[in-house]
């Protein structure tokens, strides 16, 4: 979330709009609610507290070594016709997608 936001200008230029997803409940383990109160973002922050988006997406990770119950890290660029041009799902909760390709992605130069 950090990379996308210290690159917004980019996503702005592209005619795009940042919106973070987090398969968490609002007073869960890592307590969004609170962090956002105290760390406010410039996009979007949105709780899919019951995993309907995350698992519509096929992005839910109902247990690994590294997760139970939440999502894939991902990231999505999805066009104003709703189509996903860019879909990169993590392997790992440290696996995330490059960010150069990402803004590629939102350019269309892909």
């Amino acid at each position: 979330m950090t990379q996308f936001e210290s690159r917004i200008s980019e996503t702005r230029a592209a005619g795009a709009e940042l919106a973070f997803i987090a398969a968490e409940k609002r007073d869960g383990v890592w307590k969004p609610g609170r962090f956002f109160e105290k760390h406010p973002i410039a996009s979007v922050f949105l709780l899919d507290e019951d995993r309907i988006v995350t698992r519509e997406y096929g992005l839910h990770h109902a247990l690994g070594t590294d997760a139970i119950n939440i999502a894939h890290p991902a990231t999505l660029v999805i066009d104003r016709e709703r189509w996903v041009r860019y879909i990169y799902r993590g392997d790992n909760q440290l696996d995330r997608a490059p960010l150069d390709e990402v803004v590629q992605a939102l350019s269309g130069d892909r």
